[in-house]
């Protein structure tokens, strides 16, 4: 019985901490640029 309440207590623990955890950080990076199709490029020229 002493056994199962230990259990019960470390699970609950294990649990509170995992609660606590902080998140990761969000990706702030920006998406990388549209790729222009060889008529758009033909058509307003190369990208600068």
């Amino acid at each position: 019985m002493q056994r199962a309440s230990q259990i019960v207590l470390a699970s609950v623990l294990a649990l509170a901490l995992a609660a606590c955890a902080t998140a990761p950080a969000p990706d702030l990076t920006p998406p990388p640029g549209k790729r222009l199709d060889a008529k758009t490029t033909l058509e307003n020229g190369p990208r600068r």
